[in-house]
């Protein structure tokens, strides 16, 4: 009940604020519309827009001229739970306490004392909604009455969710829950499914003389893999035709959204951003691009993802950047565009974006994370500054140091050649991790048995 209490309070505060900075800045700056969409299990490389030769993706290489794509977007961790946590909060997943993925019987979860970004926006008047995956609870959790649901835990006013993947597959799925009521089997596919709930939010339920948040987080190319013939067709009888259509299906549902964004005249007034949740798994189809690594790893082929964002008029049309940005700089972004301040009662590992935008340097008070509970135990931890990125092993023993500007397929280890930068990176990511266990729920972690690596002991 305290650290309820202590949420409603610093909630409170925290709008009020954003409150008396809005409305004294009502006549010069408005208050756009957010839009969060997520592919699932997808990396950059699987898409027309980033240089994939067969896979159509007209939709995202629309969004793209409209605004600037990344060539260096990370998911906050290498699989699905932690990093959609790391959006919603800012918060890197071993911090926020969603420190795996929630697909078993698991106590951790998004806890009730974490503030997410639609939570704040809903403070100063936005309407929310979260339609698609959400998968940060663990199954027993799910539908439970003891739990907190999608809306109470996301911050949303309405909501139409899975716990985790479209079951029995993306096709016909019957595990939808609308405001918490069970849906039954739906009839069609998960990906233009969930677009045409999110589009008659847009179109019949909210409020139009309100901005909105809205989070569209979709299910494809996660396994269980189906996908329409109309989709698969496209790529005649090519071998990965499925998979490949299945990128395409998610694409047409993307350019659904877009489309009624310019039907019902958002379009000039919404910040949208798509990315994925982490890497590809290659037996499904999925590829890298020649990056090292899969979903699970901290590699790059674990965590890197495409990243597009559009804001018309603040955006430049068909820009394209090198800079690295990461999943939990969508918080602190969209704080930063609503002139809400950054809670100062924990800490926030994004950073804003804004400054990139008007052509200006990322500031960042901590760097690029990532710690992934799954992985193999050379690649379970990676942080990188600048051009400079270390992997740890599981234990913490041993390390490896890459130049990403230089090699970001990861094949050559600079650790013998550059000794004084291996220390400055082990220093950071030892006192990162250090920092992580004291305020993130350790207590989840440590119930939880683990398998070290061979002659290891466990640091946590």
């Amino acid at each position: 009940m305290k650290k309820k209490l202590l949420k409603i309070f610093i909630l409170l505060t925290t709008i009020n604020l954003g409150m008396n900075r809005v409305s004294a800045q009502e006549n010069q700056k408005e208050r756009p519309n957010i839009i969060v969409v997520l592919a699932d299990d997808m990396s950059a490389a699987d898409s027309g827009t980033y240089g994939h030769p067969l896979t159509k993706t007209p939709n995202m290489d629309k969004l793209a001229s409209r605004g600037l794509k990344f060539n260096q977007a990370y998911s906050a961790c290498g699989v699905c739970s932690p990093s959609r946590s790391a959006i919603l909060t800012g918060r890197t997943p071993y911090r926020n306490g969603v420190w795996r993925h929630l697909s078993g019987n698991h106590q951790a979860h998004l806890r009730a004392s974490e503030i997410t970004y639609p939570e704040l926006l809903k403070g100063i008047g936005y309407e929310t909604c979260h339609i698609g995956k959400w998968h940060l609870l663990s199954q027993p959790q799910y539908g439970n009455p003891d739990f907190p649901q999608v809306g109470e835990q996301g911050g949303y006013d309405y909501w139409m969710a899975t716990h985790n993947n479209a079951s029995p597959s993306h096709k016909n799925p019957d595990n939808f829950f609308l405001n918490g009521k069970a849906l039954g089997k739906l009839e069609g596919y998960s990906a233009p499914l969930v677009a045409d709930a999110a589009i008659k939010w847009l179109k019949e339920i909210r409020d139009p003389k309100k901005p909105f948040v809205l989070s569209v987080w979709f299910h494809e190319p996660h396994s269980p893999i189906a996908t329409d013939i109309k989709f698969a067709n496209i790529y005649g009888e090519h071998k990965n035709k499925v998979y490949m259509g299945n990128i395409t299906q998610l694409d047409y549902a993307l350019g659904q959204l877009m489309k009624t964004l310019d039907d019902i005249d958002e379009t000039k007034d919404t910040f949208i951003f798509f990315s994925s949740d982490n890497g590809p798994v290659p037996r499904y189809g999925g590829t890298t691009g020649g990056l090292r690594g899969l979903k699970r790893s901290s590699y790059e082929g674990g965590i890197r993802v495409p990243g597009i964002v559009s804001w018309p008029g603040h955006i430049k049309p068909g820009s394209v950047t090198d800079k690295a940005m990461i999943g939990t700089d969508i918080f602190t972004t969209v704080l930063d565009i609503v002139d809400i301040p950054i809670p100062t009662d924990r800490t926030i590992d994004g950073a804003s974006l804004l400054p990139l935008f008007e052509g200006k340097e990322i500031t960042r008070n901590s760097p690029l994370y990532w710690r992934t509970h799954v992985s193999s135990f050379d690649s379970r931890s990676a942080l990188r500054i600048g051009d400079w990125k270390i992997v740890s092993d599981d234990v913490m023993q041993n390390y490896q140091l890459f130049n990403i500007a230089e090699d970001e397929n990861e094949t050559k280890d600079l650790s013998a050649e550059h000794p004084e930068k291996l220390k400055e990176l082990k220093d950071s990511i030892q006192n990162m991790w250090k920092n992580i266990e004291h305020e993130g729920p350790k207590e989840w972690w440590h119930a939880e048995k683990q398998k070290p690596s061979k002659g290891g002991k466990l640091s946590y």
